[in-house]
């Protein structure tokens, strides 16, 4: 500190004593009226005057009703219910548990909702969900028949058991990829697998942000970061596929077919989730 401000200072106090002094009467005058109020029938005030019973009493009961209006006050605040933490950027729209009433919409995230991570328990019973919900039995179901009309696997045959290949190889893609994306990975990377809705903006604007969560997420502590949770459990489910699929379509090649094809879809997928609670709002005039 330079020498020049320690004598400085001490003048400037010296200097606002005189103006300090009224206020140090004011506080005394005050704090003998405070003792004056509380003192009991019969006792003299701070100044040797005789305090009148009814004044000490009124005194007392007007303390009592700011003390009882205080409490009231508080009570009332603290019983009221607090409002939901909004980004003042939200579209007034929120997400739904399913799009369209059927598809599985679970990891999808409000525009404006104030992050809160997930625990390992949480991103488990996430892709339980998703994995297990009746829509995923019955697309299983829809796009099994169209891989066996187009006959993609010859090698799975042909009838009624070859459909049956088809479903239950198509049905353990699901399940694997999504507990991958949703669970494995994200719990050893701590990183949030949800979909966080932009929900503002232009459309190109929007467009772009639910491409690039393909590649970007949250973590567990809030900051984006590398998708590994999408791009690492996606390659991880097509790779798995190779121990169930015949022989003809296992190796590196194959696995980065179906890995892209996954990439993709989580794509697709994004684009959905980041225009439904627009469609809900313009469409069927829903909030």
């Amino acid at each position: 500190m330079p020498t020049w401000i320690r004598p400085a200072g001490a003048a400037c106090v010296l200097l606002l004593i005189p103006a300090f002094a009224p206020v140090a009467r004011a506080r005394e005058e005050h704090f003998a009226a405070t003792q004056d109020a509380t003192l009991p029938q019969g006792s003299q005030s701070a100044t040797g005057e005789q305090v009148p019973a009814d004044a000490q009493t009124k005194s007392q009961s007007s303390a009592a009703s700011a003390q009882s209006s205080k409490n009231s006050k508080q009570k009332q605040k603290k019983n009221l219910p607090q409002a939901p933490e909004m980004n003042p950027n939200s579209s007034g729209t929120s997400q739904t548990k399913r799009m369209m009433w059927i598809v599985p919409n679970f990891a999808a995230v409000s525009a404006g909702v104030k992050f809160h991570p997930m625990t390992p328990k949480q991103k488990f019973w996430m892709a339980t969900e998703d994995s297990f919900d009746y829509s995923s039995f019955a697309w299983t179901g829809v796009m099994a028949a169209q891989s066996y009309a187009l006959d993609q696997y010859p090698e799975l045959g042909t009838g009624g058991v070859a459909y049956g290949r088809y479903y239950w190889r198509g049905l353990l893609d699901g399940i694997s990829n999504t507990y991958f994306s949703e669970a494995i990975v994200p719990v050893l990377t701590h990183e949030d697998a949800r979909y966080f809705t932009m929900g503002h903006g232009g459309i190109l604007r929007r467009f772009g942000y639910a491409l690039s969560r393909v590649v970007v997420t949250k973590s567990d502590s809030g900051r984006n970061t590398f998708n590994i949770s999408e791009v690492g459990g996606d390659f991880a489910s097509a790779a798995l596929s190779s121990a169930y699929y015949p022989p003809q379509e296992r190796g590196m090649v194959k696995i980065s077919e179906g890995w892209g094809a996954q990439l993709e879809s989580a794509a697709l997928n994004n684009i959905a989730k980041e225009f439904w609670p627009d469609v809900r709002k313009y469409v069927f005039h829903q909030h």
